[in-house]
């Protein structure tokens, strides 16, 4: 079996001396993994977390491991690497893509989002995580978590809306939450309303939330 795709790698790690485990989104199979040979220690042409190339998946059967080659085209992380804080949205972005994704389900959206973001990015002299929370919001919208803000789910009023529900992602206004304050996440929608709620999701599918977007300052 021979799959093809234009990818973005972003796991790679190590799983003897010379070969690793890598995690590509494509744009036409969504996540896939695979074991890149020699990637631990090719000095030419070596794969690195950030690259965005072409990635040719080979397997005898569907269901094994399969082995990728990978021909890089672009390090969209070179960019960033003289910069914490948009390192930090980087490595969060890919392990909640590594998580929260089923393997080979595409998201053409999605891809496209990933790579505009990482392209703003490296074109900013802002850490510009206003365009970042805007990439978790439209990450959940593709779970089956889409936002819905404009209204409150519990009287429809339209102004002072100040919690959101996770259960039904709508916002709720302040006399309609009080009973249910403490199930309920405040807004504005920032940073940390959407932590709470990828928190949530992770829990739904019994996983942790990853280390890269805990990482990630909330405060702001």
């Amino acid at each position: 079996m021979n799959l093809e795709s234009n990818g973005i790698l972003i796991e790679l790690r190590p799983i003897n001396n010379h070969d690793s485990l890598a995690r590509i989104f494509t744009r036409d199979f969504g996540v896939m993994s695979g074991v890149m040979r020699a990637g631990a220690i090719r000095a030419k042409g070596k794969p690195l977390v950030g690259q965005i190339g072409m990635a040719t998946w080979n397997a005898r059967l569907d269901s094994q491991l399969g082995i990728f080659h990978w021909d890089a085209e672009k390090n969209l992380a070179a960019p960033l690497m003289s910069d914490s804080k948009k390192l930090m949205l980087m490595n969060s972005m890919f392990s909640l893509l590594g998580v929260l994704l089923p393997e080979r389900e595409r998201y053409d959206a999605l891809y496209d989002e990933t790579i505009g973001l990482l392209t703003t990015l490296a074109a900013t002299t802002t850490p510009a995580t206003d365009t970042y929370l805007g990439w978790e919001v439209n990450l959940l919208r593709e779970l089956g978590y889409a936002l819905d803000l404009h209204a409150c789910a519990g009287c429809g009023a339209t102004d002072n809306l100040t919690h959101l529900s996770p259960r039904t992602c709508r916002a709720v206004c302040e006399k309609c939450a009080a009973p249910y304050a403490d199930r309920l996440y405040s807004l504005p929608l920032t940073l940390n309303t959407t932590r709470q709620l990828l928190d949530y999701v992770c829990g739904q599918q019994g996983i942790t939330l990853p280390l890269g977007r805990r990482l990630i300052r909330t405060d702001n």
